[in-house]
C-alpha cells in the first residue's frame, strides 16, 4: 500500500535483516524498524511493534529464516531447535506463526537459502490470498454501503493489502460510496489507532466509534 506516495509492505527481509513498520508509533508517527537477529524479530513480535496473524507469521518465518543464516554449523541442530522454540514462545495468538515456522524450518534443514527462499514464500502467499480477498469481497459491497470494522484487518495485519479492509480499498477504487464505522476496539485500540490510520491514509471516509455504540448502528440500519 501507498505511505506517502511511496508503496510499502508491513514486513520484508533483506539480507539478514527483518524491516517492518514500527506498529506502536502509529498513528503519530511513521518508522520502519530493523531487527538484526532472529531474537530481534522475536521482540518485535511479542511487543507488537508487527501485529496480526498474517504479518505475525510472515515476521515469524523471517525469524526462523534468519536463525538459519546466522546459525554456527558445529551448533546449528541445537541452536536451530532453540530458535524455533523461541520464536514459537513469541506471542502465539493465530495459527499463522505455527504454520509459517514450520515451513521455513522444514525447508531450512536442507539449506539456510533454502529457508530464505521459503519465507519469502509465505510473505507473497500472504499478500496474495489478501489480494483474493479484495477481489472476491469487493463483489459483495453495493455501489453506496456502510460499513462496520473492528479491530484492524487492514493491510498494517497482513503483508499487503488486508483481510476485512481489502474489499473496502478496491471498492473505492472501483468508484463505490463507501463509508466505514470504525470500532476503536479496546484496550489497545487498534481500530481507533491502525484501522482509522490505514483509511484516513487511503482517502476513505471513516469515524471511530465506541465499542458498545456498533449495536445501536445495527439497531438503526446505519
Amino acid at each position: 500500500m501507498l505511505v506517502n506516495e511511496k508503496s510499502y509492505q508491513t514486513v520484508w527481509m533483506e539480507g539478514t535483516s527483518v524491516f517492518m513498520i514500527q506498529q506502536n508509533l502509529l498513528p503519530f508517527k511513521f518508522k520502519i524498524h530493523e531487527c538484526k537477529s532472529y531474537m530481534d524479530t522475536c521482540i518485535a513480535i511479542h511487543d507488537m511493534i508487527v501485529r496480526g496473524a498474517g504479518a505475525i507469521g510472515a515476521a515469524a518465518g523471517f525469524a526462523m529464516a534468519q536463525a538459519f543464516l546466522m546459525s554456527e554449523d558445529r551448533l546449528k541442530a541445537v541452536s536451530i531447535r532453540e530458535a524455533r522454540q523461541d520464536i514459537e514462545n513469541t506471542r502465539p495468538t493465530a495459527k499463522n506463526l505455527f504454520y509459517a515456522v514450520d515451513r521455513v524450518y522444514r525447508a531450512g534443514l536442507i539449506s539456510p537459502e533454502n529457508a530464505l527462499v521459503e519465507a519469502q514464500k509465505v510473505a507473497v502467499k500472504d499478500a496474495a490470498d489478501s489480494k483474493k480477498i479484495g477481489e472476491f469481497g469487493s463483489s459483495l459491497i453495493n455501489k453506496k454501503a456502510n460499513i462496520l470494522t473492528h479491530c484492524n484487518a487492514g493491510w498494517l495485519a497482513f503483508v499487503d493489502y488486508g483481510t476485512a479492509l481489502a474489499p473496502v480499498y478496491l471498492a473505492k477504487r472501483q468508484g463505490k460510496d463507501v463509508f466505514v464505522y470504525v470500532d476503536e476496539t479496546r484496550p489497545r485500540g487498534q481500530g481507533a489507532k491502525l484501522t482509522a490510520w490505514e483509511l484516513q491514509n487511503d482517502g476513505v471516509p471513516h469515524l471511530i466509534i465506541p465499542d458498545n455504540a456498533a449495536a445501536s448502528l445495527m439497531a438503526q440500519k446505519k
